[in-house]
């Protein structure tokens, strides 16, 4: 049980820390929380989207893992060289701030606002690296944990769209600063840049 939920809060934990930063869904997100424009439909096309991504990395990029031990090597490899950039440009960003920008967002319907969203999450490439490769390589090394892993960031997913899209109302001056965003990706960084050394360190 014990070992369940420490799998389940690192799941969290990765999840989390591979949706935070700003960019187009998490700004687009954010000024439909701020207009209360189709909140409840954005929020949960952003969810279940991560929710089957992951699954799909878990159950796919997790099964060729296991099943050829040398594929982990070039999945630690390559796996590790992709949190390295990804944190060195949140380090970036940490000395470059930027405030958020969600121009284009339309301002017409509920059914606009989830095809812009339904755009913005499949539609970037980012997505698939992020949640099916990466956190499905990383899920593997969980073993027969890891769909609480994956479980765990999932719900990270969850809980991340739904305070931004319903919390934004009351944090959408705030986080539109730029050092707001300076913090998140501060965080960011240290995370991704310890995980993608400790990745190829292993190796």
């Amino acid at each position: 049980m014990t070992n369940a939920l420490t799998t389940a809060a690192a799941g969290f934990g990765t999840g989390l820390s591979l949706i935070v930063a700003i960019g187009a869904q998490n700004a687009f997100v954010l000024r439909q929380g701020i207009r209360r424009d189709a909140v409840l439909a954005v929020v949960g096309i952003c969810a279940l989207s991560d929710a089957l991504l992951i699954a799909l990395g878990v159950g796919g990029v997790g099964a060729v893992v296991v099943a050829w031990p040398r594929a982990l090597t070039a999945v630690a490899l390559v796996g590790g060289a992709f949190l390295l950039v990804y944190g060195a440009l949140a380090a970036r960003r940490v000395f470059r701030p930027a405030g958020l920008r969600a121009e284009g967002a339309p301002e017409g319907s509920r059914r606009r606002a989830v095809l812009t969203c339904l755009a913005l999450t499949w539609l970037n490439p980012h997505v698939y690296l992020d949640t099916v490769f990466l956190l499905g390589s990383i899920a593997a090394d969980r073993g027969s944990l890891r769909w609480t892993f994956g479980l765990g960031a999932a719900l990270a997913s969850l809980c991340w769209f739904a305070a931004l899209g319903f919390g934004s109302r009351l944090l959408g001056r705030f986080l539109a600063r730029p050092s707001a965003w300076r913090v998140l990706d501060a965080l960011v960084a240290a995370t991704m840049l310890t995980m993608g050394a400790t990745l190829i360190a292993g190796v």
